[in-house]
């Protein structure tokens, strides 16, 4: 990729471009490595075009305040492209109670965020709906939202494990949802057993208690939805 990263007044020093693409790269953007400083950097191309960036830039800046997202430094949306820190770590793909008490810790963190944006109609996401679809959105008709700022994409390659402490990357889905859907989010995505998904809710909602029903519908909801995502974007 062709850019003079010393056009910004942050890089104005850099002497030529440098730039690593990253061997595991995601749908939405091409990301690229670059040091400055003896600081490591992450440039993301946008590719997909349909997100809200400049949201996505306040709710990471947001999110790095809380201590639970990479510094973001700068956004170009004439360039479409944003820097930020380059997070070291690792991911994984299962947890220990300890694992897991650490992403609850996170997510309060998240959800007490100011709400930024429009809420997320779930709904209108769908091209078509399944019996199973249409019976969960009825469910959760049942009960009243309880919205907050949400991640949205809380799939294993979002979610870096550090000396630092875990912090979530990939901010361009986050919007206002209710809060059930993170939490379903991680259940599906890291594939918790009963007992795990108990463990989950319960560090969660301490003495509050959860509603499982909700928790069930918004699995269906999340899984529908990667079904219908990963369709349109083979």
């Amino acid at each position: 990729m062709n850019i003079d990263l010393s056009r910004y007044p942050l890089f104005s020093d850099q002497e030529k471009e440098s730039l690593t693409l990253l061997s595991n790269q995601g749908f939405s953007n091409k990301n690229y490595t670059f040091q400055n400083h003896n600081t490591t950097y992450l440039l993301r191309k946008f590719i997909l075009q349909d997100r809200d960036r400049e949201l996505e830039y306040k709710i990471q800046t947001l999110a790095y305040e809380q201590g639970i997202a990479a510094k973001p430094f700068l956004l170009d949306m004439q360039n479409g492209l944003m820097i930020c820190e380059f997070l070291e770590g690792e991911h994984k793909e299962k947890f220990s109670r300890e694992v897991l008490k650490q992403i609850v810790q996170v997510l309060k963190k998240l959800h007490s965020i100011k709400r930024e944006g429009e809420v997320l109609s779930l709904k209108t996401l769908f091209t078509t709906e399944s019996k199973e679809l249409k019976e969960a959105f009825l469910t959760l008709a049942q009960y009243p939202p309880q919205l907050v700022l949400c991640h949205n994409d809380l799939n294993p390659k979002n979610l870096i494990f550090s000396s630092q402490g875990l912090k979530l990357i990939d901010w361009e889905f986050a919007s206002v949802n209710d809060l059930y859907f993170d939490l379903a989010t991680v259940s599906v995505e890291f594939d918790l057993d009963m007992i795990e998904e108990a463990f989950l809710l319960a560090s969660y909602f301490l003495f509050d208690g959860w509603e499982k029903e909700k928790m069930e519908a918004y699995k269906i909801i999340y899984k529908d939805l990667c079904k219908q995502w990963f369709k349109e974007n083979k």
